[in-house]
């Protein structure tokens, strides 16, 4: 993807594709041009929008794999193919999209509601409803809206009781597709509701995006997409360039919190929000307590907190009244904030003793640095196992993570050169 300038892009599928240099160029609705530019404020697609629109708005429709760098522009892409294949005319689900976690189906849909603005398409977010919220599935109405959004199995609920008719989708998205696939994931949820739409609809038109994709399920994708378009980027090309990465040697656990405070929230002197990521729940209890202690306004996150509570929070930060996140990794794909610049790696991603979780360490440092910007990430190393997973990833992308020793003038160098 990195020399996608050409206008003409070759890729797995054998169709050549004008790539699009203007919004114009996609023959797109007046009503779907005033969004992106009066809503949006976007002036011409990204470079995966350039190469991927045609692909995904060209008759046949074919289906399409893209694999696209974090905070690249790749939710425009499906939003926008979503929009402009339904009919705002029909009041019946004609596109679905499946994400991992809820907060992402909310913001995607967010994304739609104001990029589609003028179209007077509607979307509903088919996720766990909050306590408060709840309602037996037998009372609900039957869904009218054009587009769906949600994770799998909300979906799944309201297409076996019948609320969510599935013969007319024309579009089905799979958001962070690499999670949705795995194995241990939501593969059989997707599948079930891949077949469904098969049986009732005869098949429809089906993109899946994401940054990451391991090789099992790269075979998956292709088992599934016979006759489709791919774009692939190779392994050491995914780290992102303008997001600094540093690791930092800690003599112990209470160390961590002193060095955040001390080193790194001290001499950052343009450092905007932050997001820390730890392993559990009590971590993150305690890295919340050890920093609201000090004064800084903080807020956590963790799976298994409250669906009014997650959203409340998740709203605060993207309001600005707290600077500082502390997360599992429930956060860690597709959540979007621009003034995120600073990732720290409280935990290192592990998957069990000293494998690393490769794609979770990837899509954690795609949260600085969007679209573009300048970010720093550091991982704080604490012990023999944390630095045999810190060199594990350095090998797996082929990218040399400087160390920045616990001293006060290099600390302010490394925060400097990050733009921070």
């Amino acid at each position: 993807l990195d020399d996608s300038d050409d206008s003409q892009i070759q890729v797995t599928g054998g169709t050549v594709y004008e790539s699009a240099t203007t919004f114009e160029d996609l023959k797109l609705s007046p009503e779907l041009l005033k969004g992106l530019h009066d809503e949006m404020g976007f002036s011409r697609p990204s470079k995966i929008q350039a190469i991927t629109l045609p692909m995904i708005l060209t008759p046949p429709y074919k289906d399409l794999v893209a694999q696209a760098h974090n905070g690249s522009g790749k939710t425009t892409c499906f939003v926008l193919g979503m929009l402009s294949r339904v009919d705002p005319q029909r009041r019946i689900p004609q596109a679905i999209c499946i994400c991992p976690t809820r907060e992402l189906a909310q913001q995607n849909k967010a994304v739609l509601m104001r990029m589609g603005k003028f179209t007077g398409i509607t979307c509903a977010c088919a996720i766990p409803p909050a306590q408060k919220d709840y309602m037996p599935i037998s009372k609900m109405a039957p869904i009218t809206d054009q587009i769906v959004i949600g994770t799998s199995g909300t979906l799944i609920k309201w297409i076996t009781h019948k609320k969510l008719a599935t013969r007319d989708i024309k579009i089905l998205v799979f958001d962070e597709a690499d999670h949705m696939l795995a194995e241990d994931g939501f593969r059989s949820d997707s599948e079930r509701i891949m077949r469904d739409i098969q049986r009732s609809a005869g098949g429809c038109q089906v993109l899946l995006f994401s940054a990451t994709f391991n090789e099992r399920v790269k075979d998956f994708v292709t088992k599934v997409i016979r006759d489709g378009n791919q774009i692939f980027v190779k392994k050491e090309e995914l780290t992102l360039e303008k997001v600094k990465q540093y690791k930092v040697q800690i003599p112990d656990e209470s160390a961590k919190i002193e060095v955040i405070r001390d080193k790194i929230f001290e001499f950052g002197q343009k450092v905007g929000q932050v997001i820390i990521f730890v392993r559990t729940k009590q971590s993150t209890k305690n890295v919340h307590n050890a920093l609201t202690r000090e004064d800084y306004v903080c807020s956590s996150i963790q799976g298994s907190l409250d669906q009014s509570e997650r959203e409340k929070i998740i709203q605060e930060f993207k309001d600005g009244y707290t600077k500082v996140l502390i997360s599992t990794d429930v956060l860690a794909r597709g959540f979007d904030q621009a003034q995120v610049n600073l990732v720290i790696n409280y935990d290192m991603p592990i998957k069990f003793g000293t494998e690393p979780d490769y794609e979770v360490y990837l899509h954690r440092i795609g949260r600085a640095g969007r679209f573009g910007r300048k970010g720093a990430v550091f991982n704080l190393l604490c012990g023999q196992t944390d630095n045999v997973v810190m060199k594990k990833i350095e090998d797996y992308f082929q990218h040399s993570v400087p160390e920045v020793r616990n001293r006060e003038e290099d600390f302010e160098a490394a925060l400097k050169d990050a733009g921070l």
